[in-house]
Parts: C-alpha cells; sequence; structure tokens
C-alpha cells in the first residue's frame, strides 16, 4: 500500500530528504569526476597522437574549398546546372559501379559460408573441443584485425590487379567478422532444445543441425544482409590498391584532379548504398516480420 510522505512526522520527512539530497550530490558527483577523467583521456590521447587544433583551424579551408572545387565544372558552372557534363563518362561508372556490387557479392556470400562452417567450432556452449574452440577463435581474430585493404594489397601483388583479389580480401574479412557475430549469436541459444537432442544420443551434427541452426539462422541472415552492404563501401575503397570496382576509376579522378568526376563517382556510390539499405531493409521485414524488426 502506498504511503503519503505528509502522514511521516517532519523530522523523518527531513531525513528522507537529506538522504535523497546526499544521494543526488554522490551520482553528480561522480558523473563530474568521470566527465574530467574522461577528457583528460582524451587530451593526452590527443597529445600522444600529434593532434593539432592549430592546424585544424588553419587548414580547415582547404578542406571546405576542395568541396566548392569538387562541385564545380570545368567551364566555371555548378555541376548540378549540366547534369549531362557532369555525369558524362556514366556508362563506365555504373558498369564499374556493378562490378562492385558483384566483387561485393561474392566476397560476401563466400565468407558467410565460411563464417557459417567455422562459428559453431568457436562457440563456447556447442564447440566439441576447448583446443579446437581456441584456434577457431584465433583464426577468426586475424581475418577481421588485418584491414581488408591489406589483404588486397597482398592479393593484388599475388594475382594481379583485378576483382579478384578484391573478392578473396572481402571474403577473407567477412569470414572473421561475421565469424564472430555467428558464434556469439550462437552462444545466447536456449540450450533446452540442444541437451534434448543430446539426451537420445544424437550426434553433435545433429544437434547443431535441428537445435542450433533453426534458433540463429534469422540472425544469421541479417548480420549477413548487414555485412553485405559494409562490403559494398569496402570494396569502393579498394579499387583504391587495384582491387577493381568503381574505386580504381575514382582514385584517378582523385589524382588527376578531376574535380567534378569525384563528385559525380561519390554521388552514385552514395546513392547505391541508400538503395541498398533500403532494400536489405525491406528484405529483413519480409523475411522476419515487422514485430520482430521492431
Amino acid at each position: 500500500m502506498t504511503v503519503s510522505l505528509s502522514n511521516y512526522p517532519p523530522q523523518q520527512i527531513a531525513a528522507l530528504q537529506a538522504a535523497y539530497d546526499a544521494a543526488v550530490s554522490r551520482k553528480r558527483l561522480s558523473f563530474v569526476v568521470y566527465a574530467a577523467i574522461l577528457v583528460g583521456l582524451v587530451v593526452v590521447a590527443g597529445v600522444g597522437a600529434e593532434v593539432a587544433p592549430k592546424t585544424f583551424a588553419e587548414k580547415i579551408g582547404n578542406f571546405s574549398s576542395y568541396f566548392d572545387r569538387i562541385f564545380t565544372l570545368d567551364s566555371g558552372k555548378r555541376v548540378w546546372t549540366d547534369p549531362a557534363e557532369w555525369f558524362w563518362g556514366w556508362k563506365t561508372w555504373l558498369r564499374l559501379l556493378v562490378e562492385t556490387l558483384l566483387l561485393s557479392y561474392v566476397g560476401t556470400a563466400i565468407g558467410a559460408t565460411g563464417a557459417l562452417c567455422l562459428n559453431f567450432f568457436a562457440a563456447a556452449n556447442v564447440s566439441p573441443h576447448l583446443l579446437l574452440r581456441f584456434l577457431t577463435r584465433r583464426f577468426l581474430e586475424f581475418c577481421r584485425t588485418v584491414p581488408s585493404v591489406v589483404f588486397a594489397l597482398v592479393f593484388v601483388i599475388a594475382f594481379g590487379l583485378g576483382p579478384m583479389a578484391g573478392v578473396l580480401a572481402i571474403a577473407i574479412h567477412s569470414i572473421g567478422s561475421l565469424g564472430k557475430l555467428y558464434s556469439e549469436q550462437v552462444e545466447n541459444i536456449d540450450m533446452k532444445p540442444l541437451e534434448g537432442i543430446r539426451s537420445t544420443g544424437g550426434s553433435w551434427l545433429s544437434s547443431v543441425r535441428f537445435a542450433v541452426l533453426p534458433q540463429v539462422l534469422p540472425g544469421f541472415a541479417s548480420y549477413t544482409l548487414l555485412r553485405f552492404e559494409i562490403n559494398v563501401r569496402e570494396a569502393s575503397v579498394m579499387g583504391f590498391v587495384g582491387a577493381g570496382g568503381i574505386g580504381q576509376e575514382l582514385v584517378v579522378a582523385v589524382r588527376k584532379f578531376y574535380y567534378s568526376d569525384v563528385s559525380a563517382i561519390l554521388l552514385m556510390i552514395v546513392v547505391t548504398v541508400f538503395i541498398i539499405d533500403i532494400c536489405t531493409g525491406w528484405l529483413r521485414g519480409r523475411l522476419f516480420g515487422t514485430e520482430r524488426r521492431a
């Protein structure tokens, strides 16, 4: 039963108010102390990384002037006043953009397949052996720790310029990233179906197939769609090292100071990512339903 404070004696109300004020003061003091520590750490990190606010303030004009140049045609007019001149190479750029999408799709598919095979050995509640779990986790860490651009550069040296290097780089990095996400999903499953199959003498493979997979497949699909969206952006950057796709054309435009071409290519990449985000969101809604997404 709720009792109003007005029913308590004034001395007791004053004591309760004093205790409340003290608790609020402690929380505020803790917030101030933690905020001061955070600011101090940021300052120390900035000094260690040689971040110079003075240089930032002096050079910020170069940043804004570059954006002014990329939205200006050679004739001096703004790019949106002459779309035909702005997107003069749209056929070539569109072909390279499709190549980027295919590169990302194939790399994501290979990475998701590899992660699907390995994540069960990395999950603490499913892995059949401690040593196998340790080795699998270290392998996944290696795959996702090395930047995909570094993998792409290595594969360009090995296999030459072209999409193959990009596909392999995206696939390896996706194995590491998705393997980690998949294994965490497996570690959060309901163990009762798994224990039920094991109690009937079912094999490890049967337990995974009939008790684990039905619980985690929706999450696996959602993570894979998100990874594909990320890989499209990464594939655009990999062209900088010759791994195929629209990135190669973008780096040529940057190096040769074709300013309007830079903005046109960037706009195509941004619009493509927007469309992919909308499509994957719609697909997740179709697969899992509006309630699950909420």
